[in-house]
């Protein structure tokens, strides 16, 4: 007890939960034997809603004092609860559920295992990562502004997921993306935008896709941006643009092949030193990107769609997010080689 008399309150969790995504019987279980255990109060629980699918909850819990959020959901829910965080020294813990985790999935954490999960919230340590902020510009003229913590994509991938059958995806995860595929191929499916990278002078470019990555790999354990690291202050940015059938297999073979093997060893990576970069890829690097699309296009963030823009502006908000990661992981941190240079040398 402090000297003065008063008494210290003890710590509480929150956990903002989509209700259709996890198990909420187990969940409480589970988050309350481990807020027992750690010496914690009665933790405080937020329903997520389609109108609110985490942001608004969020920001609750940080007004009621909450010590760490588990946000326990898929991508979106994650994503929500991030943007709600967005700024604040309170800390994101995942419970990962649905069908991506991608952002569990770039941070090496656990995927499948609940306690774990929960204990980590409790237990672990803190680590800081890059977002992404979008503005974006409606054909109307409204404007919005949301975080992302993966990837936000302009083109033909958001459109593949606006076409993509949630209940097919609920059974069959990331498979589902397929008959999406199929559906947006169809028809015209490449753009022609003008964009602007950081200082330099704006550019025109006719793609399919461009992608603005936080972290570089996707569901399916797809190694999209193999340069991308969450805390190194930059988005890596890839668009695609293929010419027909081949161009495809292009992209196929450098994204599974070379990203995905040979990058895995030293010999590979010999053999990229030596290969030319395939035209139908195009990968940027900056702290802003300010897009301009022909007309209307569709955009997602981290799997979900957000409708149609005219413009957005997606910058890098470093360090912005503070993740609950296990304690016994402190020593692999951080990941980028910006922020191993940047990291305090012992006295």
């Amino acid at each position: 007890m402090p000297q003065d008399g008063s008494t210290q309150q003890p710590r509480h969790a929150a956990v903002v939960f989509n209700p259709v995504k996890v198990d909420e019987q187990a969940l409480r279980t589970v988050v309350n034997d481990a807020a027992q255990r750690a010496g914690w109060a009665d933790s405080r629980w937020y329903v997520t809603s389609e109108e609110d699918p985490g942001t608004g909850q969020a920001k609750q819990a940080v007004e009621d004092g909450a010590g760490v959020v588990l946000a326990a959901g898929g991508d979106g829910t994650i994503r929500a609860v991030a943007e709600g965080l967005r700024g604040t020294d309170v800390p994101i813990s995942l419970l990962p559920s649905g069908t991506g985790n991608l952002l569990a999935r770039n941070m090496k954490l656990t995927l499948d295992r609940l306690e774990e999960s929960v204990e980590t919230a409790f237990t672990g340590t803190d680590r800081r990562i890059d977002l992404g902020v979008v503005e974006m510009e409606r054909p109307g003229g409204e404007r919005e502004t949301h975080a992302f913590l993966v990837m936000a994509g302009l083109g033909l991938d958001a459109a593949m997921i606006a076409n993509t059958d949630p209940g097919l995806k609920k059974r069959v995860g990331w498979l589902a993306y397929v008959g999406g595929i199929a559906r947006s191929l169809g028809g015209k499916n490449y753009i022609r935008l003008r964009f602007r990278l950081d200082d330099e002078p704006a550019r025109n470019l006719r793609v399919n896709t461009i992608l603005i990555g936080n972290c570089g790999l996707l569901t399916g354990n797809i190694l999209l941006l193999p340069d991308a690291a969450v805390d190194d202050g930059v988005f890596d940015i890839v668009a695609l643009r293929p010419e027909g059938f081949f161009g495809w297999i292009q992209i196929l073979v450098k994204v599974v092949w070379e990203n995905g093997v040979l990058r895995r060893s030293s010999l590979g990576r010999k053999i990229l030193a030596n290969t030319k970069e395939v035209r139908t890829l195009r990968y940027l690097r900056g702290r802003q990107i300010v897009i301009r699309p022909d007309d209307p296009r569709p955009v997602q963030l981290d799997g979900d769609t957000f409708g149609h823009v005219v413009r957005l502006r997606a910058r890098v908000e470093e360090l912005a997010l503070a993740v609950r990661i296990p304690r016994e992981e402190a020593d692999e941190l951080p990941a980028s080689d910006k922020a191993k240079a940047e990291e305090p040398v012992p006295a």
